[in-house]
């Protein structure tokens, strides 16, 4: 079989078409005879479109660019206000502890104004017993810091507890929430004592125990105010205990018991006053 012949332009014939067609063209644009207006036209059929998409994508990349720097601006922004968020945390939660410790001296102060007749030592407690309440506690003043076993130990708004142990630089003090702890207390709305026990089980209620009242006329009202009494070996006269909260009779119908909503915080003791007089000096001094 024959192959059919293909015609093949040459490169210089091909160039020298070209030429004549670009001097044709310049010869035209001289002539004022020849108008352009159609070919203007049908360029714009062709141009117009493909110059609107190139348009039409120019605009969405730089949509796209803008939108992509203002995610990254907006994550800068985002990361600095979590900085900032976390700095503020971090001062609020300092200047909380700082009022916290602020309201705990105001405290002591106050408590330290009303027992002003007593010298007294301030102490930080150091350690507890395990469980929730600080039923005995040690604290960071000793004997060379003129602490004795039988000292009274305020706190909160009244009575705490006793030192029962003492050592160079600690004491040991038992609150009166212990289990093993009695205190001789008054109730001053009828001058009647009583004996205020420890009872950690009623601390879950936020309360301790009172016993052997002597209330005939039944004058005890909730609310009334118990103090530590006269009669008490180791536990100086006046401090307050706590408030009444709730009274029955006994079964004997001659004395009475109940509960007393405690002056101090039993599950939070930070800071102490100990009274560095003791009831057997002060008693001594009353009779001297």
């Amino acid at each position: 079989m024959k192959k059919k012949n293909r015609y093949h332009m040459q490169t210089k014939h091909l160039i020298a078409v070209m030429t004549i067609l670009c001097i044709g063209l310049i010869a035209l644009s001289l002539s004022s005879r020849f108008s352009f207006a159609p070919v203007r036209s049908a360029l714009g059929y062709v141009i117009v479109p493909f110059q609107n998409g190139i348009n039409v994508v120019g605009d969405w990349l730089t949509e796209q660019k803008n939108g992509f720097q203002s995610m990254k601006e907006l994550a800068q922004e985002n990361e600095d206000l979590k900085a900032q968020v976390d700095e503020l945390e971090a001062k609020n939660s300092t200047l909380v502890q700082d009022q916290e410790e602020v309201d705990r001296l105001r405290t002591l102060y106050n408590l330290d104004q009303d027992y002003s007749e007593y010298d007294k030592v301030a102490a930080q407690v150091i350690g507890k017993d395990a469980g929730n309440w600080y039923n005995t506690f040690i604290i960071n003043r000793g004997s060379e810091d003129g602490i004795a076993v039988d000292m009274n130990v305020i706190a909160g708004a009244g009575l705490a507890g006793i030192v029962t142990e003492v050592g160079p630089h600690w004491a040991t003090v038992r609150s009166i929430i212990d289990d093993t702890s009695n205190v001789s207390a008054t109730v001053t709305s009828i001058s009647q004592n009583c004996i205020v026990t420890g009872d950690l089980e009623m601390m879950d209620e936020g309360k301790i125990r009172f016993i052997q009242l002597t209330d005939r006329e039944d004058q005890v009202q909730e609310g009334d105010k118990v103090v530590t009494s006269s009669v008490s070996s180791k536990f100086l006269r006046g401090i307050l205990i706590g408030y009444i909260s709730d009274v029955e009779t006994d079964s004997n119908n001659l004395t009475k018991q109940g509960t007393i909503i405690p002056a101090v915080d039993f599950d939070n003791i930070q800071e102490v006053l100990v009274i560095t007089q003791l009831k057997q000096q002060t008693d001594e001094e009353g009779t001297s």
